[in-house]
């Protein structure tokens, strides 16, 4: 913790555009990188690089922090950082173009490509993507076991941990797997006669001019890339141990720079790759045989943030993790990469700057952002513009509620940051959600407006 003097310099250093022109507006930029170098800062996570995509272009590259400690070494946008999970997103559309030329259909029983596993005459290749297969997960934990430091093969695993009792039917129970991938990687290459790395060189990663992916499953990431970090507890940061070859593989092996995870991004938003009906499967929440959702589609957590439909996916390998959030319908993604795992950075990054690149473009919501803020500042001090409010309103904001709300909100101070985090209609009114930002407490504001601009609700409410 005590080189965040120097981290904070290195945060300005390190900075590049996709295109001649970045197409985020400047007080956006801003706001974006306060929240990746508060983030850095506050954590002591070495670095992260963001790619951000918005109308379906990449609009913002940036890099924070120290790549490698030891010499310092700023972070800059083109160096390729491991992906971990998000690699499940590639194998995953490696079986849908091999379904796509007939080689294989998603319903197939394991038993057809690698026979020999439990029950695998009663698992598809379906519940192997959407972890829904019941073969239990060979690396769950945080942190590198010691046989995971000496080399492996997939069949070693499989050997080890697919020829144990299911750990439900399949098809009855969603539990992430890390194994079901294995399994999915070897399909891959039985159906396609290649390896997996050079089926999904030929089919995905050329195609999108994706020219930085590395197979980290063979070696660790070279001297020009970051090196991967770890901390015991609040310790200072150390290097991560690699695993030994052939324990990544198709759950896990990918390395590349945020840029080329935001073009594979963008090819899911544009439907560039597949068909219409592999995307929808690929994007489809897999529901258990009972009916229940399962949150998960084909290597994607399928879900709504934020009031929008959203496909994301997180990973973590020693020393790294990761997070990539698209919301299609939006044409927007983020990308954020960093090196140092057993570390939720990358994903309190997205989900703080996922609300600046979906707000509203509203004209009004600059107005209306100030008069939220405004009465906030008036219920700290048990007064409010009734003015403001319908008749219903008025009624809620009685002398016993403006007393509460002055004396749970007036002790918080001013608060660091007010913001708009979405817009959408309710019951013929205008909803605004708002965050509201205190050094040790998040609240939540949100408002219902009527069409004549009067509030028929203001409520507030601690923020998870």
């Amino acid at each position: 913790m005590k080189r965040l003097p120097m981290l904070v310099l290195l945060l300005l250093t390190c900075s590049a555009e996709a295109n001649a022109q970045t197409e985020l507006p400047t007080e956006m930029q801003k706001k974006i990188d306060k929240v990746a170098m508060d983030a850095i800062s506050k954590t002591g996570v070495p670095s992260a690089s963001v790619a951000i995509v918005k109308d379906g272009q990449i609009a913002y590259l940036h890099a924070y922090g120290s790549a490698r400690l030891d010499p310092e070494t700023p972070a800059n946008p083109e160096m390729r950082y491991s992906i971990g999970s998000i690699s499940k997103q590639f194998t995953a559309a490696a079986l849908l173009l091999l379904q796509e030329q007939g080689k294989l259909s998603l319903d197939d029983k394991v038993s057809k490509f690698v026979p020999g596993l439990t029950r695998a005459d009663d698992v598809t290749v379906r519940q192997l993507l959407s972890h829904t297969s019941g073969y239990q997960d060979y690396w769950p934990h945080d942190y590198v076991m010691p046989m995971m430091l000496q080399p492996v093969d997939s069949r070693k695993i499989l050997d080890t941990w697919a020829h144990k009792p299911l750990d439900f039917d399949p098809g009855t129970k969603w539990q992430y797997s890390n194994t079901n991938y294995v399994i999915a990687g070897l399909i891959v290459e039985k159906a396609s006669g290649e390896p997996l790395l050079q089926f999904l060189q030929q089919e995905i990663f050329t195609p999108l001019k994706m020219k930085s992916v590395a197979d980290t499953d063979k070696a660790k990431l070279g001297n020009t890339d970051p090196a991967g970090y770890m901390r015991y507890a609040l310790g200072p940061a150390r290097p991560a141990p690699k695993e030994g070859s052939g324990w990544l593989f198709a759950a896990g092996e990918l390395a590349m720079s945020a840029e080329d995870l935001a073009k594979w991004d963008i090819s899911i938003i544009d439907q560039a790759l597949l068909k219409p009906a592999s995307y929808h499967d690929f994007e489809t929440e897999v529901l258990l045989k009972n009916g229940l959702g399962t949150g998960y589609g084909l290597g994607v957590r399928v879900r709504s943030e934020l009031g929008h439909r959203s496909l994301s996916h997180g990973g973590e390998v020693s020393g790294f993790t990761s997070e990539n959030m698209l919301f299609p319908d939006e044409r927007v993604a983020l990308v954020v990469l960093t090196n140092q795992d057993a570390s939720d950075v990358s994903e309190a990054i997205t989900s703080a700057i996922a609300p600046l690149l979906l707000a509203s473009d509203d004209p009004a919501t600059p107005g209306k952002l100030a008069q939220a803020r405004k009465i906030f500042e008036g219920l700290q001090r048990g007064t409010v513009d009734r003015s403001l409010f319908t008749a219903n309103a008025n009624f809620y904001f009685s002398e016993e509620a403006l007393k509460d709300f002055a004396g749970s909100l007036g002790p918080l101070g001013n608060p660091e940051e007010f913001v708009q985090r979405d817009q959408r209609l309710r019951g013929g009114m205008k909803l605004r959600e708002y965050t509201v930002t205190f050094p040790n407490a998040n609240l939540s504001v949100w408002t219902y407006e009527m069409p004549d601009g009067k509030l028929e609700q203001y409520q507030i409410a601690a923020q998870d």
